[in-house]
């Protein structure tokens, strides 16, 4: 057994179904008395109606969040959140509107509830990303962690099936990385592990059924692990390659996680095949990298840059901006290694070891 340090979980978790009805328990259990609501456009109705379920703890709802966290859209939430008299906020959606809920608290220090809708996974982490003059950086602070996440099965029960296949593949992501991180630990390592079955099981399940609770359940279960991992690890070359297609060349949250997966896996795994192991070992393939690929393939994910609007011609200028600044990763960072990473990516072709 390595030593290794624990910091404890800190977020408080509701998880079942039909557990959005004690979201204002939550909102009052953390000593408020007004919340303002938040959503995209897309999710305006249905932030709409919690808000009316909240009654007088609901200060409104401010539906502009937007993928990769743009400040100028922060910049407006935080004016609307101070107009409305709100000390809390109340995030009900994805990524974009999480990440907008934890930009808000940053600066202003309200506390946060968030309700998930798909399996991206950030509510659990301390982690902000926000895009300026069309570059991504990243923040880490104990103020962005949320202070309760409700997990509502039942949310997740109409989410369309590409969206359910491409923000599990995100959430992978975040074990991915847990499993060679320096800071892991058995308690991460486990939930990782746990992610992986859950996933494995349940995304073929709901391409069959998307309705089935069950394994709509079981991935929820798995994004709430993932996300937990990346909350308590230090992030490395995938969620920087990440960053850096959706913060410089808007390219979607989700499926850029999908796409970079297997071939970052690869890249890593040539050093740390050792901790990626239980990957390759939950879904029966010969690497980790290969079973993420073909895990992807078999429920039809994107596959290749080109999915998500890259031109090989943005190769160069993605492989410049990925190795701007240093940061810590278990195989060393090079411009032509990462060069010949993303043209890996970009042909879409199984990734060799």
């Amino acid at each position: 057994m390595e030593s290794f340090v624990f910091p404890g979980l800190a977020t408080r978790v509701v998880f079942g179904s039909g557990t959005i009805a004690r979201v204002g328990d939550e909102v009052r259990r953390l000593g408020h008395g007004r919340a303002l609501v938040l959503s995209t456009p897309h999710q305006h109705g249905e932030a709409e109606a919690l808000a009316a379920s909240l009654g007088d703890l609901a200060a409104g709802v401010f539906a502009g969040a937007a993928m990769h966290t743009p400040v100028e859209v922060t910049e407006r939430a935080v004016a609307a959140y101070r107009e409305s008299g709100a000390t809390a906020v109340v995030s009900l959606g994805g990524g974009s509107t999480t990440g907008l809920g934890k930009a808000i608290a940053l600066r202003t220090g309200a506390d946060q509830v968030v309700v998930p809708t798909t399996y991206a996974g950030s509510e659990m982490t301390d982690i902000l990303g926000e895009t300026k003059d069309g570059e991504k950086t990243t923040k880490r602070s104990p103020e962005i962690r949320p202070e309760t996440v409700v997990y509502d099965v039942d949310l997740t029960l109409t989410l369309p099936v590409g969206l359910t296949v491409t923000s599990a593949m995100n959430a992978l992501a975040h074990a991915m990385e847990a499993f060679y991180a320096p800071d892991r630990s058995p308690v991460i390592t486990l939930m990782a592990r746990d992610a992986l079955v859950a996933f494995r099981d349940g995304i073929p399940a709901l391409i069959a059924d998307p309705r089935d609770k069950a394994a709509r359940a079981r991935a929820l279960y798995g994004a709430w692990c993932c996300s937990t991992a990346l909350g308590y690890v230090q992030m490395a070359l995938h969620h920087k390659l990440a960053h850096v297609f959706g913060g410089s060349f808007d390219t979607p949250h989700a499926e850029t996680h999908t796409v970079l997966l297997p071939y970052t896996t690869a890249y890593n795994e040539a050093v740390a095949g050792a901790e990626l192991r239980p990957i390759a070992d939950a879904f029966g393939a010969d690497t980790a990298a290969g079973a993420l690929w073909d895990f992807a393939t078999a429920v039809g994910a994107p596959i290749g840059l080109s999915a998500i609007g890259i031109a090989e011609a943005d190769l160069d200028r993605a492989a410049e901006i990925a190795v701007k600044n240093a940061y810590a990763n278990p195989r060393p960072i090079d411009r032509a290694s990462i060069r010949a990473l993303l043209q890996a990516a970009f042909e879409g072709r199984r990734p060799e070891v």
